[in-house]
């Protein structure tokens, strides 16, 4: 099956898989790290933003089901754009936010769409659009954190701000 590859840095990775893999045509969502030039990076190191890295996902999807358009603007949706230093509680260059295009189509719509964002806002969008340079796997620990541990996953939404508490 041919599929393409998105990859966005959205603060704390744990926190923007689940509505991707939850998404039609989406084959499978990674956590790793990407953006920066350390190889092989770990979790302790980019927290600690030691590594210049994100945390990154890379989406693997059917383009004929949902196009990198749409994947962008969940994106967009699931997080906080005209945040310069972080994402809700995690802060620092690791949890900035970063869309790395792997083509001149994705960074023209990226560069789109945020465009637009700036102008019904009124306001800085802080979205890095770089170029893809390498993706680095998380841990296996990191993979599928919300399915793996459900009730730490949801506490962690609510008490970075992510998701209200009920």
């Amino acid at each position: 099956m041919e599929y393409d590859s998105a990859y966005f840095a959205g603060g704390c990775f744990w926190c923007i898989t689940p509505v991707f893999k939850e998404t039609e045509g989406v084959l499978d969502v990674v956590s790793g790290y990407s953006g920066g030039d350390e190889v092989s990076p770990d979790y302790d190191d980019v927290k600690k933003q030691k590594t210049g890295h994100r945390e990154t996902i890379r989406i693997d999807y059917v383009n004929k089901t949902v196009d990198f358009s749409n994947l962008l603007d969940i994106f967009i949706e699931s997080v906080d754009p005209f945040d310069d230093g972080g994402q809700f509680i995690d802060r620092g260059h690791s949890y900035t936010l970063a869309i790395y295009y792997t083509d001149g189509k994705q960074k023209e719509i990226a560069e789109k769409k945020i465009a637009e964002l700036e102008k019904t806002y009124g306001k800085d969008v802080y979205i890095s659009v770089e170029p893809f340079k390498s993706f680095y796997p998380a841990e296996e620990e990191h993979q599928n954190y919300y399915l793996k541990h459900p009730e730490e996953f949801e506490r962690e939404l609510i008490e970075s701000g992510r998701k209200k508490g009920e």
